[in-house]
């Protein structure tokens, strides 16, 4: 039997596909959600749909590039139409928490490009308040001891992500702090002081980003929430 969390995600990457039209320049997300969109553009692709794209990283342009989606470089573009990606938390406001996959510089770059975002996730992901996954912290290799220090100081507990005994390396050459912060009932806020530690390269709040959130149940029932 199918795991009910891939079930659920499964589903919700089939309505959010839904969004890609002919033409249009598609930002592809990253991580276990994001995988099935990808594949169902890939189908779609094969069918005869004409679109360019920009993967958010490595992996997925990989991904993309097997099931002969065309990538661009953003030399070539100046917008993305829509972005398709998951999320690992989602408040009740739309805010979210990303970077589980450990792309979220490059997620965020393409979220700020992009014209109508889609986060899909399933069901489990909707929380009344952000704060139960921890926060993924993107952070310069240089100096890193200290940035820590300043993550510890607005109460947090950081936990350097670690891949086969040693520090996680993103696709940008940079390691990530998993941020145990609890219940965070200002998300904004947070963000802002973050952001504001030197050596911080970017953090996982996406606020106010989200144009639609669609939710998938294993039964196949989905839930479509929209920003205002």
């Amino acid at each position: 039997m199918e795991n009910p969390a891939v079930s659920g995600k499964k589903v919700a990457a089939g309505k959010a596909i839904e969004y890609v039209k002919d033409g249009m320049t598609v930002g592809l997300g990253t991580g276990s959600t994001a995988y099935w969109a990808i594949q169902g553009i890939g189908e779609m692709v094969k069918k005869g749909l004409s679109i360019r794209a920009i993967a958010t990283s490595i992996q997925s342009e990989n991904q993309a590039r097997e099931l002969n989606i065309p990538i661009v470089p953003f030399a070539e573009i100046d917008h993305l139409d829509v972005t398709i990606d998951g999320a690992d938390e989602v408040d009740q406001e739309l805010n979210l928490i990303k970077g589980g996959g450990g792309a979220l510089l490059r997620e965020k770059i393409v979220a700020q490009a992009t014209r109508f975002y889609v986060i899909i996730v399933d069901e489990s992901k909707l929380v009344r308040q952000l704060g139960a996954f921890p926060l993924p912290v993107e952070v310069t290799p240089f100096g890193w001891e200290l940035t820590e220090r300043r993550l510890r100081e607005l109460g947090c507990t950081p936990r350097m992500r670690m891949k086969d005994g040693a520090p996680f390396v993103t696709d940008n050459q940079q390691y990530i702090f998993d941020c145990s912060f609890g219940v965070i009932p200002d998300p904004a806020k947070l963000h802002r002081q973050v952001s504001e530690i030197t050596g911080v390269m970017e953090d996982g709040f996406f606020i106010g980003m989200a144009n639609v959130v669609i939710s998938g149940a294993p039964g196949g029932e989905i839930k479509v929430l929209k920003r205002g």
